[in-house]
């Protein structure tokens, strides 16, 4: 590998690393938020500072070519997924573990491989059904349906895990005709246009700088995440960093733990780790080659 494409490769894997710590403060962010204010206005707080944190970071750069879409009906919809996507995490969030939702999470590119052969037909092979199989096992695992252990919150990040997987694909699809800059801002726009109502509908004032503060850091936060999201991928192919993006199991559980003193328990660990496993060989086949 020339010198050149080596540092490249460094340069997406050091910006995914930074990627997942900005998701991963921004649940946690928003975990600690929830508890005293509704849903709603935390997903409008996180939305509405993510737009002013981009507009103020890309505007300058682009200037109108920002709200420039070659696929508008697509990228509304793409737009409408993000703030459900969001009030689903943050609702499960009031009930879960950072590391609960976390571990369902991944099992996102399993459900991508999985929506990928009916809505991209693609074909998979043995190998692939084997290993979402095996990731569905380790999503009952820490789903344990009709155990004691089992909370509804559970099936809520399931369906944010669902709901996540098409918006993969959405983004994917998208690449082909806008910038990420561009997706960026117009789902950013839609999403606090959208949740807004239902926001002032219930809206409680935060009550102390802190929870401003918060607020603004977890809309930076998601920001900061998307935009390192879409640089990593201009220094490295999905294929290299796709892997680096468990990390992020660890940094919820370490905020979860030292945040707000959560000690994940074994199905949690166990199921994670056949989900992360599943996922990481569903990735070594796509490097591989690609499913036809």
């Amino acid at each position: 590998m020339p010198p050149d494409a080596a540092r490249a490769r460094l340069a997406g894997i050091g910006l995914i690393s930074a990627t997942v710590l900005c998701f991963a403060l921004l649940d946690a962010g928003a975990k600690w938020l929830v508890r005293t204010l509704p849903v709603a206005e935390v997903v409008f707080l996180r939305f509405f500072a993510h737009v002013l944190f981009t507009t103020a970071l890309l505007a300058p750069r682009h200037g109108l070519r920002l709200a420039r879409t070659r696929r508008p009906g697509l990228q509304l919809l793409r737009a409408a997924f993000l703030p459900a996507m969001t009030a689903l995490n943050f609702w499960a969030l009031q009930y879960l573990q950072l590391a609960e939702t976390g571990a369902i999470q991944f099992s996102v590119p399993i459900l991508v491989a999985l929506f990928a052969a009916p809505l991209l037909k693609e074909r998979l092979d043995w190998r692939r059904w084997a290993a979402i199989v095996a990731g569905f096992a380790g999503v009952l695992v820490i789903l344990r349906p009709g155990m004691q252990g089992f909370h509804p919150a559970l099936l809520v990040a399931l369906a944010n895990a669902v709901l996540y997987a098409l918006f993969n694909l959405l983004t994917r699809h998208l690449a082909a005709y806008d910038s990420a800059e561009t997706t960026q801002f117009i789902s950013g726009i839609v999403a606090t246009v959208a949740v807004a109502p239902f926001a002032f509908a219930v809206w409680q004032t935060p009550a102390s700088g802190a929870e401003w503060a918060l607020a603004a850091a977890i809309g930076v936060a998601g920001g900061l995440g998307h935009y390192f999201l879409a640089l990593a991928h201009r220094h490295a192919p999905a294929s290299v960093l796709a892997p680096f993006l468990y990390q992020q199991i660890v940094w919820m559980m370490l905020l979860g733990y030292a945040v707000f003193g959560d000690v994940p328990d074994t199905p949690v660990i166990v199921g994670c780790a056949i989900v992360i496993a599943s996922g990481a060989y569903l990735l070594q086949r796509e490097r591989a080659g690609p499913a036809r």
